[in-house]
């Protein structure tokens, strides 16, 4: 401590997670680009989820040890306040493409609007969303879209549901019913994973029996850049509230001393928003 300031110790972990984020993402563009890089990619998915758990390993172990403060406290939560405001700022970035898209270029397309001269380009193109005939011939549309009353609907009352039990999990150890705790949050858990598996059947789905492809025009492209990111994040907050499942069972967090729950609570919690948007704007309309 030094002047009521925790001040951590040298640590490799950050440089270490840029590399590893480095290799991830270069991989990842070379994968996209020349249909190659994939082993870098997953070395950089590797290296990046070996370095986020001992890293993560090293600050339980700082705060089991008492080392934080009211002042790391704060830190934390306005960390943890700022990264998911990045977050909302990276799926404003694809919802405004979708709006846009929806709003402005396809009815442009279509001869409407100031901009109407563009439907020049493609005279016989007809404005419609979904947009199963691109301008473009040479692009194939989706052949049909997910009726959202089906497995959406289903993947959006069980995301619902798991906000409800991991608030009911929050508060049983706010209230100290450790017992009440781990089952309300082991049932988010496996609402997660469900979730998880009813998307890979629609993925299946799409891909073998629909037609949503990337290569389907611009609405497999918004469909599977919405969709995939949040289940991406689906998975990694499943990974994180199983950790903070398995630290319940290890006896730690106090009562009234538990951010790292309370973070993982934040985040979920602005998953399930996330995909309410995604089933209005993606499936509904």
């Amino acid at each position: 401590m030094s002047g009521g300031y925790y001040v951590p110790a040298t640590s490799r972990w950050p440089i270490l997670a840029s590399l590893a984020l480095g290799a991830m993402m270069v991989g990842t563009g070379i994968k996209l680009v020349y249909d190659t890089g994939t082993p870098l990619m997953l070395i950089g998915v590797i290296s990046v989820m070996t370095v986020m758990g001992l890293w993560f390993r090293d600050v339980i172990r700082e705060s089991m040890s008492g080392l934080y403060d009211a002042q790391m406290d704060r830190s934390f939560r306005w960390g943890m306040g700022w990264f998911i405001f990045s977050e909302v700022m990276f799926f404003a970035a694809f919802f405004g493409a979708l709006f846009y898209v929806r709003t402005f270029a396809i009815p442009w397309l279509g001869g409407e609007g100031a901009k109407g001269v563009s439907a020049l380009l493609w005279p016989e193109f007809v404005a419609h969303w979904p947009l199963f005939n691109p301008p473009d011939s040479a692009v194939l549309g989706p052949e049909r879209v997910f009726s959202p009353w089906q497995l959406p609907l289903v993947n959006t009352l069980i995301l619902v549901t798991s906000s409800i039990t991991l608030t009911v999990a929050h508060e049983a150890l706010k209230l100290g019913e450790r017992k009440t705790c781990k089952h309300w949050l082991t049932g988010t858990v496996l609402l997660g994973c469900c979730f998880i598996v009813i998307q890979g059947v629609e993925y299946y789905e799409a891909y073998h029996h629909y037609g949503i492809t990337l290569e389907a025009g611009i609405f497999g492209a918004t469909f599977f850049i919405l969709t995939g990111f949040h289940g991406v994040h689906v998975i990694v907050g499943t990974i994180i509230l199983a950790s903070m499942l398995a630290r319940i069972w290890k006896g730690h967090f106090a009562n009234d001393q538990h951010f790292g729950f309370e973070a993982s609570c934040w985040y979920w919690h602005f998953v399930d928003v996330v995909w309410v948007g995604l089933f209005i704007f993606v499936y509904v309309f």
